[in-house]
């Protein structure tokens, strides 16, 4: 195998001829055992889908990215093969510095532990050590603005709360690159208010994001789009101009 490249000095993020497949089934099997019984007599039909196809672009620091299309072309699949929950099928992701995600919610949390335990919980798994947590713990408790209902199971929170819970934990813990999943239409509009303040804050300070949005107004941080259709790459450029090739296409269809 040949020599890898290195990855430029201002690039951050560098995701390079990747492809993601997943395997469909065109039978229906409605429990565990079925698929068994039906694999072992070979009564089985399958075949690979793919959901992106040699994707590549980079990002430099600093940068905010967004990725636009329509649902379902894997634009969450493309987050979650970012932030390693998903390995593609092929080709490579480079990174320099510690990554958030702040994916679909509920993801990363267990649901009969508390919202305090599930604190310590998800900032675990991004990689953050007990002594790091208990000194964000109070400023993750003040912008959850979650009260008593910090110390209740979070399979007893509205999807609200759960927002409150996971944007606060992502946006408390120091990272260079913020992955956003559409979690930001979810809660009230004061809370939305005050998450729209917190990443205006932490695109000055400098922090990279990249952006899932089907609002224009993403526009407010991200001056550069990416445009994803049918698993394919098809525009990367300016985000007005990318919103309004992706508005037009969208009005034809």
């Amino acid at each position: 195998m040949g020599k890898k490249e290195p990855m430029q000095e201002d690039c951050l993020l560098e995701i390079k001829n990747v492809t993601m497949k997943f395997t469909k089934y065109d039978v229906g099997v409605d429990s565990l055992k079925e698929l068994v019984v039906r694999a072992f007599k070979g009564d089985l039909k399958r075949e690979k889908f793919v959901c992106l196809k040699n994707i590549s672009f980079s990002i430099k620091r600093g940068e905010a990215v967004a990725v636009i299309g329509r649902n379902g072309v894997g634009k969450s699949t493309l987050l979650k093969i970012v932030s390693g929950i998903l390995k593609p099928t092929s080709g490579t992701v480079r990174c320099r510095g510690h990554i958030t995600p702040l994916l679909k919610l509920g993801a990363g949390f267990d649901g009969n532990a508390t919202g305090i335990e599930n604190i310590y919980l998800n900032a675990a798994i991004l990689g953050y050590t007990k002594k790091e947590i208990d000194a964000k713990l109070p400023a993750i408790l003040e912008f959850s603005e979650l009260g008593d209902f910090i110390y209740s199971p979070i399979k007893t929170y509205s999807s609200g709360m759960l927002a409150r819970l996971g944007f606060s934990i992502a946006v408390s813990m120091e990272s260079e690159i913020l992955l956003i999943d559409e979690i930001l239409a979810v809660g009230d509009i004061a809370f939305q208010k005050k998450c729209y303040a917190k990443l205006d804050e932490l695109r000055a300070q400098g922090l990279t994001f990249l952006i899932v949005s089907h609002s224009q107004n993403v526009g407010r941080y991200c001056k550069r789009a990416i445009w994803i259709e049918r698993g394919r790459l098809v525009a990367d450029g300016d985000t007005e101009e990318i919103f309004r090739r992706y508005a037009e296409m969208m009005n034809k269809d």
